[in-house]
């Protein structure tokens, strides 16, 4: 079976989990100190698919149908 992520993007989250054990990351627009590590991970996946790195999709909500 073929590996989910790439070895580059496990190492740019390893990066960012160091940062947020540190305290100096932040997040986003609002520059606020992120202490959530699920956060942190979200923000180290986040910058791999933007190097575009193999990296799944981002999951999203699904969208309820409508009763008629």
């Amino acid at each position: 079976m073929a590996r989910k992520y790439s070895h580059s993007a496990s190492r740019d989250v390893e990066r960012v989990m160091k940062k947020r054990k540190k305290g100096t990351l932040r997040s986003g627009r609002s520059k606020k100190k992120v202490t959530s590590r699920k956060q942190a991970i979200a923000i180290g996946l986040s910058e791999a698919r933007k190097k575009g790195k193999k990296v799944p999709k981002r999951k999203t909500a699904g969208r309820k149908k409508k009763k008629s």
